[in-house]
């Protein structure tokens, strides 16, 4: 108990550190199309969709595994490290993460399934593609998600062939 006390404590300490650098960063394209494509077959401006996950009243708040897969993909594409270091629990979170490298341009997300195992674990299948120097990438991951503390974090995943 003590422990996931002290992770979030780092946790909180985290988020007040980042913050204003991810209100600067998230509201510049808050009225921008969502990168993550929405969750039906029509599109939502970043503020209505992930954006709203990454700064302001619900901050860090993703409802569920799937929200949160989204709005993690929608911070690669604007370069949220801090959200997506926050995000990520601290048993499997790297102490750094680098920004994206020059020349990146994210092309779009396939969310293809979102599994709840109980109340506190689930999984979203999916499949992010991306383009540098000409070529055109595909990553196809099955993440392991936790909800703890009153938030969801993603655990890690298994890269599929």
């Amino acid at each position: 108990m003590w422990r996931q006390h002290l992770a979030m404590r780092l946790f909180e300490s985290e988020i007040r550190r980042s913050r204003s650098h991810m209100k600067v960063t998230a509201s510049a394209g808050s009225t921008a199309t969502c990168p993550c494509g929405g969750t039906s077959s029509s599109t939502l401006p970043l503020s209505a969709c992930c954006g709203r996950y990454h700064v302001g009243p619900e901050l860090l708040r993703a409802p569920n595994a799937e929200a949160l897969m989204r709005s993690r993909y929608s911070a690669y594409v604007l370069g949220l490290t801090d959200y997506l270091l926050a995000t990520w629990h601290p048993s499997t979170r790297p102490a750094s993460m680098e920004a994206n490298p020059p020349g990146l341009t994210w092309l779009g997300l396939q969310v293809r399934s979102h599994e709840v195992q109980d109340a506190t674990h689930a999984t979203v299948d999916f499949v992010a593609r991306s383009k540098q120097g000409g070529r055109a990438q595909r990553m196809h991951e099955k993440s392991r998600f936790i909800f703890e503390g009153g938030f969801w974090f993603y655990v890690d995943g298994d890269v599929q062939a």
